[in-house]
This record gives structure tokens, sequence and C-alpha cells, in this order.
């Protein structure tokens, strides 16, 4: 377990973050348990957080929230994907607030009004509440919205979450998105032909590719544009997003979701494909996506509870005055921060580039060592092959390119990969540590807040990324690349075209070692850069968080301090009280 250095133990470090819950039953209590805990210590926003996330760990929901610019057609693809039009559309900017459309037995809606609860409405009048030419600015306050429909693509706990467009003229549409994006499980990203990607759609998938381990991209309004526009806007799409993401990207599919929801002709495009892709989510990731958020819930929640009961406990016992200076500093402290932010970045970035030496070396030293055996034993093969009709020809010498391949490249890679996930987690911990080191400077220099929150950063809780690698069969297949090369092969049947054959089959083996021998290094190296910007995006929410409790105790220590001495201690004793029943939460957790 790490914590900021130089600083005393937090109260939830006695206790242990429970690694896993014991099942959906087991986290969804220990949520409900906190959710009671946290009416009591005062946090409304806790307390209805956890009630909700247990109901969806209990019942194996998931989030795949739809985000995107204003006007990509956020809603119409939702309400195709689900089959009919429940979502409202329109020419103007619509939706206000995210909406979760969910699975349900008939077709109703709810909304989440402020300071009144949820209230079921009439499901004609959803518009009322979420659009934002019937809510305008949401004036009507409202904080969340559910429709439950009974389509089969939702039946087995996805969600999918349609949220305001970015980059509206309505900034509080942007700033709920925003809001939003911390409690979603994956991302269902909408991008546009025309026009193609913009700056701040960039900046949108640079946070979600920290945030969400699966993120689903899609180009829809395919039928807007020609099919060579199409092509331009998905190729310059794919460039940035390769340039640009901390990580490889899945496909691209292009669709038209009004052209799906109308059953016009030309509907498909890759609209099977997409759904495939969702389906695979949740049969693939679905219950690690259940459990992963209960995890994150209990870990954050937990803490949150500890570390505000411990500033209220240090502001009753500490004059108002000096309640109100410590804030004072703390909020510089936090201001500050964003350039001291940059400096641990490039220490970061010097741990990965030593890892990507590392890594390039060892390559370059089994490249070195390989290739003059593997040429020998190709050279073997090509005086024992048969000389047959050119296409045939090259199929043989290309599938004796990939067999010798496979036996000098998969024996190595296993290898490579156990050294190469040492040295993973070997950085991922050191990422850890110092940004540990990192904030352990932020409360010697007045934030001691941060060491009541220790677990925000524990090493085990998140920045280690899954592997994506797999030892698959060697991919590149031993036939022409195109009719034109295989009718050449046929008709060039003389030594001339065999010798070609031959030195394409020479320059597919080395393309088969060089390219395979890359697999563990590109990804140990994309994950040690999404490692990376999870560990920024936490300690930037880590920073806001602090602020928000000081202020939260003070005004609570206000009150107390009012009513006299007694009421202090009585508030001091209570603090404890509650403080030992969170503690009682993590540990029949942890047993189970």
């Amino acid at each position: 377990m790490t914590k900021a250095k130089g600083n005393a133990p937090g109260v939830a470090e006695e206790i242990g973050v429970p690694s896993s819950p014991s099942g959906p039953g087991g986290g969804a209590a220990a949520l409900l348990r906190l959710a009671a805990l946290g009416e009591e210590v005062g946090s409304k926003r806790v307390s209805e957080e956890a009630r909700a996330l247990a109901a969806r760990v209990d019942e194996g929901r998931f989030y795949v929230a739809c985000i995107g610019q204003f006007k990509r057609g956020k809603s119409t693809l939702i309400n195709a994907l689900i089959g009919e039009p429940v979502l409202p559309v329109g020419v103007t900017p619509v939706t206000a607030v995210p909406t979760v459309v969910r699975y349900g037995e008939r077709r109703r809606a709810q909304v989440l009004i402020r300071d009144r609860g949820w209230r079921e409405v009439p499901f004609s009048d959803l518009q009322e509440y979420v659009s934002e030419e019937r809510n305008p600015d949401n004036a009507k306050g409202v904080e969340g919205a559910e429709v439950f429909v009974p389509s089969p693509l939702l039946e087995s706990g996805m969600c999918l979450v349609d949220t305001p467009g970015l980059g509206s003229v309505c900034s509080a549409n942007t700033a709920a998105t925003h809001a939003f994006i911390p409690h979603i499980d994956a991302a269902l990203l909408v991008l546009g032909a025309d026009p193609p990607l913009t700056g701040e759609e960039l900046a949108l998938v640079r946070t979600l590719a920290q945030q969400v381990r699966d993120l689903i991209i899609v180009l829809n309004k395919a039928d807007r544009t020609s099919d060579v526009e199409l092509t331009s806007a998905a190729e310059f799409t794919e460039r940035l997003l390769k340039k640009h993401l901390p990580r490889p990207i899945g496909p691209l599919f292009q669709v038209s979701a009004a052209e799906r929801l109308a059953g016009r002709a030309g509907s498909q495009r890759d609209w099977d494909k997409l759904v495939e892709a969702l389906q695979r989510l949740v049969e693939q990731s679905g219950r690690q996506l259940v459990r992963l958020a209960c995890e994150r819930g209990l870990t954050r929640l937990s803490e949150e509870l500890l570390a505000l009961l411990g500033e209220q406990r240090d502001a009753l016992e500490r004059p108002i005055d000096e309640s109100q200076r410590r804030i004072a500093v703390i909020k510089e402290t936090i201001r500050t921060a964003e350039q001291s932010l940059q400096q641990l970045g490039f220490l970061l970035m010097a741990e990965q580039q030593r890892l990507s030496d590392w890594l390039v070396s060892r390559r370059q030293a089994f490249l070195a060592r390989v290739l003059p055996a593997a040429s020998h034993e190709f050279g073997e093969a090509l005086r024992s092959a048969r000389r047959t009709l050119g296409p045939s020809y090259r199929r043989s010498l290309h599938g004796a390119a990939q067999e010798i391949a496979r036996r000098h490249v998969a024996p190595w890679l296993r290898t490579e990969q156990e050294e190469a996930e040492r040295e993973y987690r070997r950085v991922a911990d050191r990422f850890v540590e110092m940004a540990n080191e990192f904030l352990g400077k932020l409360a010697a220099a007045g934030i001691s807040e941060l060491a009541r929150i220790p677990h925000a950063l524990d090493r085990e809780l998140g920045f280690r990324v899954r592997s994506e690698f797999s030892f698959l069969r060697l991919t590149e297949i031993a036939q022409p690349a195109s009719p034109l090369r295989w009718l050449a092969d046929l008709v060039m049947g003389s030594a001339g075209a065999r010798r070609k054959i031959e030195q394409d089959a020479q320059e597919f083996l080395c393309r088969l070692l060089e390219t395979n021998s890359m697999r563990v290094q590109s990804d140990i190296l994309n994950r040690v850069q999404e490692s990376r910007g999870r560990l920024e995006a936490e300690i930037r929410k880590l920073l806001h968080e602090v602020s928000r409790m000081a202020d939260h105790a003070l005004s609570r220590a206000r009150a107390a301090h009012a009513e006299g001495e007694a009421a202090v201690r009585a508030a001091v004793a209570r603090l404890d009280q509650l403080e030992r029943q969170i503690r009682e939460v993590y540990q029949q957790a942890q047993r189970g």
C-alpha cells in the first residue's frame, strides 16, 4: 500500500480497501450501507450515488454513454439502436441533461428533479424535461432522466446514455456532459463526416481514453456526403485518432442512424458491425464492467466519507478563522499545482522513454540473432520447394515463411511477454510512487487533507491496465496480394518470375519477423501511456475533492460552534461513531 510520503496514515489506511466484492449482492449491500451512512454524515450526493450504484450493480447494469459534439445525431443513433424514436431529436441542440435508456418490460420514463427526487412522467412528456427547447438552460432543475424500453439490445444489462452535445451555445449542456464522464463504464463516441473531427472532439477523445477501457467510435450521418468525401473524412479521422490517442483504436463504424430509423435503402453500411460490437461488449466485458464499477464506487465513496469525517472533526476542534485561512492556502496551492503537474509529467515521460529504449534494444538483439538463422532456413526450404505454377509457388513459399517465422517468434514472444509484464508492473508502480511523492509535496505546501485519502492513488486500484496481447496466428496470408499479382504469377512462368516470387517471399519472411516481434513492445507501451493518463486524471479529481471537503467541513463547524461547546462535543462523538461504522462496512465487504 502506498501513501503520500511525509503524511500520517489516513483513517481508511487502517482498514484497507476490498480488492473485489464477493459478488454483486455483497457489493450492492455494502453500497447501500454506505448510502445510509452518507445521509448521517450529511453528504446527500454520496448517499444518492451509492444507492444508484447499488441498484445497477444488483441488476448487472453498466453505462455506455453516447458522447460527441452537438448535432452529431447522438439521440437519433440511440433511437435507431433500440428500434423506436423514444428520445427527442431536432434541428437545434436538443438534449439538455444526461438521459439513461435502460431495459424495462413496458415503456415509461422518470426524471430526477433537484431537491425533489425521482418522479415518473408520461412517456410523451419526456422532452418537456430533457430537451433544450422545452427546458432552456435546465431551468426546471432536472439532474437526470431514465427511459425504460423493452429492447433486446438492453436486456442483458447494458444502458445507453444520451448526453448533451459539446460545443453548443448552451454552456451548461457541455458542463453536464463533462460531469457525467466519471460515471460511465464504456463510451460510444459519435463523430461526423461533415464537418470531420474537431479540436474539441479530439480533446474529448483523450479524456475518454483515460476514463474508460472500452471505446466504440461511430462516424454518423454517412448519408450526408458522397462516398469520396466519406472515405476522405474517415481516413482523416483515423489518422488524427491514431496520432493523438494514447492507445490503439478499434474500427471506425460508418453508419446513418437516420437512414436506419427510417428503414431507407442503403441503411446497412456498418450498422450490423456496430450492433455486433455492442453485443460483444455485453458478452465479453459486461460482467467485468459491473464489478469494476462496484469496486470503484466502494473505494471512492467510502474514502470520501472517511475523509469528510476527518475534515469535519478537525474543523470542529480548531478556531473558525484558522479554518478559513487554511482553506485559502488550500485553494491557492491547488491553483498553482497545475504547473507542478507538468513537471511530474516530464518525470513520467522519462520513465516511459527508458522502458521504450529497453524494449527496443531487446527486440533489436532478437532480430540480429534470428534473421540470419531464419534466412538460412528459408534458403533450405527454397532448395527443396517444388517448382509449380506461379500462384501455387507463391503460396507454398509464403507458407514456408510463415512457418519459419512462427517457430522463431512464438517462443521468444512468450518469454518476452513475461519479462515485459514484470517491467510494466515495475513502471506502473513507479508512476504511483512518483505521484504520491508529488502529493506529499502538496500536503507539505498546505494541503494536509490529502493524507486522508491514501487509497486514491493505491497502485492496485486501476492504474495497471490489462494486456491486450494474445498469441494469435501470424496473420499475413500466404497468397498474392491482388488479382493482378495472381495473374502475373500465372502467365509469367519463367525462371525470372520465380526469382521475383522467391524475393517477395524472402521479404515477406523479414516483414513477419519484424512486425510480429513488435507485438509485446506495442502492448506494453500502450498500457504504460494509458496508466499515465489515468493517474494524471485521478490527481486532478483528487485535488478538486479536497477543496470541496474543506468548504463543507467549515460550514458544519460554524453551525456547531454557534450552538455552544456542548454541541461541539456531541458533534465530535457522533463523528467517531460514524467512522467506526464505515470501518465495519469495509471489513464486512472484505469478509464477504
